[in-house]
């Protein structure tokens, strides 16, 4: 029973002891519950916890650090509030076990036990950042918990000689040359081995090299050949006993450890998790019989892999890890942010040198330190010729800031100069030597005025103009540059509008054209390409804008107009007329020069082809005369003249150099543009043609009507003109007309709302209904009168309507007949049978009243 409660009261000091390093090093003046998250509060209670405090003690620690009575009654109410909703995430049993606490056993395998210490760890790392704390980790912090690095003895190796025998280790005594044996030996809890022929042997507390000394010494006298060298004796380990150590202080879970005896001490490190976020990892002390053995620096590991002091454990050591004195916090452009241990003896400069240096990004010249007085913080800027004489200072902060995102030494240059761009300022740079820095000014450079772009010292922007020719002269000083000025040099070309001259008319390539000095009006139309055949030299009209008109005068000129004579093969003459940037040249037709005009004559002639047309007045018939006159096959009341007009004339032909009718259409946009115009025109008639028929919605068939509405074919009578030369129906023949004399028809065609559209035999007994009839009648949607009729010879005639009787235009050879499609009837619904209700609803309220009265 006493054994017992000897064991609880020692467990109970331990727990106070660890209780008060665990929570020595934290100051909750500052702390606001209200702020805190439920996770945090949880976490501070898993704390006191894992060290045996009830909410009771919790709150007593809080307040003997410095919290506040009004925060402290709050912590109270939310750890009970906590409490009675049950949601302890993570909670830890309420008491240690006295064998954790006194006594582990490490066998380097327990990786659950790792991932345990290393929660609790993070825990208490974010309980950290809740009490606004240091935030970032400390540096090797993560050495001795990280699962992959394992500090775990090499039970392998052959024993060292320096290993201290101790109670329960097996030695293996081999005896070899004139004498053969082999013992097995245990040592005894009094450290004694007994030998056969030889007795006791005190080899306790010895090491390897010094227990085989003396029992090579013991066994002489049994075996003589020993000291003749005649036979040797060989000790080594058998099975390698267990000691215990013990690691107090600022520990993450100390306690007495049992290690193999070829432990060292970042095996037992490793085994306790190191030193917790109190702990000192610069000062950890091995103490040996009450004496410090060896003192070990882990920063001497981790920054240079050197494991200083870090000696073979013996049963019974004690590790202690002492409260860190001196912890400062590298933030900012150094390679490892993070907080760490500085000795007495170290500077700031070692401090840069944990953290690994700066960054490619840091500004070097001057380091920020947040420090702590006694009654507040300040800042200081530490030079970099200091930082090897600044002594760091428990709590500092050092922020290692960004280089500016600017340039200290950069002019600019910009415009009309050979080499653009940016320049390194040099002491007493001037404006006239970064000018031939950059290769000198450019042939177009403008001359009168450039400027600089300079930053005032607020940095707002000034422009200070100089004279580039002056001070390129050294006529006016030059102008000293500054950071960040930009100098600006225009090109006269970018200060005016682009000179450019036009030319028109009887040349071969008409357009505009760059302006040069001196230009001529010769070297425009060389230019040009020379005068066509038809142009004049004699009468040119140049077009010149005017540039001081009068703006209230009504009759102010708009443009003067020069005419101007030249030599028709521009040679070179002592008067030459000068251009002027944006004339306009119009070159005209000479006087009487005409192009031959052609038309084509096709058919049942004798000699059908292509005719010139020699007089301004010829006509149809003078082109039928000339042609041989018809065949005796000719259908003279069908022919047909076609006349497409200017567009379709360039659409299906085009002229030579000498204004001949050649066949083929034009290609490129020119073909394109006019196709395009002829299908806007035919959308036009289409559109015009879905209005007028009140809701036609097929466009295809539109566009068919509108083709043959919108022929190019002109109706001639080609009897009467025959018979009757020169009258008005005699027409006058025009460029690109085509005459075209079919032979006799012998069909009528019958397309559009038919049921079988055909080419059916001509009968002149047969009306157009019977024709309609002949291929099939009217289709359902067929608009029956508007059916029309086309004549060969391109006239159109369609029918009358006189009271109930449809009169139907006389059939021709080769006519075509056209049933055009109804427009479709909108759907009688519910709206119109309102409408028709409604409407004779009314009539007959009014045929009521009417036979009342």
């Amino acid at each position: 029973m006493n054994v017992k409660k000897i064991t609880a009261a020692l467990v109970f000091l331990l727990c106070i002891a660890f209780g008060q390093g665990v929570f020595a090093q934290t100051n909750y003046s500052d702390v606001k519950v209200d702020e805190l998250s439920d996770t945090q509060i949880r976490q501070l209670m898993q704390r006191a916890e894992s060290v045996g405090y009830n909410d009771a003690q919790l709150e007593q620690m809080a307040a003997a650090q410095g919290m506040k009575s009004e925060e402290t009654a709050k912590l109270r109410l939310r750890v009970e509030k906590i409490r009675k909703s049950g949601n302890t995430e993570n909670k830890p049993s309420s008491q240690t076990s006295a064998d954790d606490v006194s006594s582990r056993t490490y066998d380097g395998a327990d990786s659950t036990r790792n991932k345990k210490r290393n929660l609790s760890t993070q825990a208490k790392t974010e309980l950290k950042d809740a009490f606004g704390n240091l935030i970032p980790k400390i540096f090797g912090a993560e050495l001795f918990k990280n699962d992959d690095i394992r500090f775990e003895p090499n039970l392998r190796m052959a024993t060292p000689k320096s290993y201290i025998i101790g109670p329960d280790d097996q030695l293996l005594i081999d005896l070899s040359g004139d004498n053969e044996a082999n013992y097995k030996l245990q040592v005894s809890p009094d450290g004694t081995i007994r030998l056969q022929y030889v007795g006791l042997v005190s080899v306790g507390g010895l090491s390897i090299e010094q227990a085989t000394a003396k029992i090579r010494a013991a066994m002489s006298g049994t075996y003589p050949s020993l000291k003749s060298g005649r036979t040797n004796v060989a000790i080594n380990l058998g099975n390698i006993r267990s000691i215990k150590i013990t690691l107090l202080g600022e520990v993450v879970k100390p306690g007495s450890y049992t290690l193999s005896s070829l432990s060292t001490v970042f095996n037992a490190l490793n085994a306790s998790g190191g030193p917790n976020e109190n702990g000192s990892f610069r000062k950890i002390q091995v103490i040996r019989n009450n004496k410090i053995v060896s003192t070990i620096d882990v920063y001497n590991f981790l920054l240079k892999g050197i494991q200083t002091g870090n000696i073979r454990l013996q049963d019974q050591d004690v590790i202690n890890i002492p409260v860190y004195q001196t912890r400062v916090e590298m933030s900012g452009e150094v390679k490892r942010p993070a907080l760490y241990e500085v000795l007495n003896t170290e500077s700031l400069e070692d401090v840069i040198s944990f953290a690994g240096g700066f960054s490619n990004k840091a500004y070097t010249a001057k380091i920020k330190v947040l420090q702590n007085t006694n009654k507040e913080r300040r800042i200081i800027d530490v030079n970099a010729n200091d930082f090897s004489k600044y002594n760091p200072l428990n709590g500092d902060k050092y922020v290692v800031e960004t280089i500016l995102d600017r340039f200290a030494n950069r002019v600019e240059i910009a415009g009309a100069v050979f080499r653009p761009g940016q320049y390194e300022l040099d002491n007493g740079l001037t404006l006239k030597q970064l000018i031939q820095k950059a290769d000198g000014l450019k042939e177009d450079a403008f001359l009168n005025r450039g400027y600089i772009s300079r930053l005032n010292t607020d940095n707002s922007l000034a422009l200070l103009s100089f004279d580039v020719d002056k001070v390129l002269k050294s006529i006016d000083p030059d102008i000293s540059l500054r950071r960040e000025d930009k100098i600006t040099i225009s090109s006269i070309f970018d200060l005016r509008e682009e000179y450019k001259v036009d030319i028109k008319g009887e040349v071969r390539k008409p357009g505009v054209f760059d302006y040069a000095d001196g230009m001529t009006l010769e070297s425009l139309i060389q230019m040009a390409g020379g005068f066509k055949e038809g142009a004049t030299p004699n009468r040119i009209e140049i077009a010149r804008r005017i540039k001081n008109s009068d703006a209230n005068s009504i009759s102010a000129k708009t443009a003067e107009i020069l005419n101007v004579s030249i030599s028709g093969d521009l040679k070179l003459q002592d008067t030459t007329f000068v251009l002027q940037p944006f004339d306009i040249v119009s070159i005209r037709s000479s006087e009487g020069y005409q192009t031959q005009q052609q038309v084509k004559v096709e058919g049942e002639v004798l000699y059908p082809g292509i005719y010139t047309i020699t007089r301004k007045d010829e006509r149809i018939s003078d082109l039928i005369k000339r042609a041989g006159g018809l065949t005796v096959l000719s259908f003279a009341e069908g022919a047909s003249l076609k006349r497409p007009g200017p567009d379709k004339k360039e659409e299906e032909g085009q002229r030579d150099k000498n204004g001949r009718l050649i066949s083929g259409k034009l290609a490129g946009s020119s073909n394109k543009n006019v196709i395009d115009k002829q299908e806007e025109e035919l959308q036009k008639l289409a559109n015009l043609k879905r209005l007028q028929g009140a809701g036609v919605q097929d466009t295809a068939q539109l566009i068919q009507e509108v083709k043959i509405l919108g022929s190019d074919l002109v109706g001639i009578d080609l009897q009467k003109i025959i018979k009757t030369p020169g009258s008005k129906f005699d027409l006058l023949v025009e460029d690109g007309d085509v005459i075209r004399v079919p032979k006799q028809l012998q069909t009528v065609k019958v397309t559009g709302e038919v049921l079988r559209p055909t080419n059916i035999v001509y009968s002149p007994n047969k009306s157009m209904k019977q024709y309609i009839n002949g291929a099939g009648g009217f289709t359902y949607n067929a608009n029956k009168k508007s059916a029309y009729i086309q004549y060969a010879n391109g006239s159109v005639d369609a029918g009358s309507k006189f009271l109930f009787f449809n009169n139907y235009p006389r059939v021709k050879p080769g006519a075509e007949i056209f049933v055009p499609k109804r427009a479709p009837r909108e759907k009688f619904g519910i709206a119109g049978i309102a409408t028709v209700s409604a409407a004779l609803s009314s009539i007959i309220t009014a045929l009521v009243l009417i036979l009342r009265n």
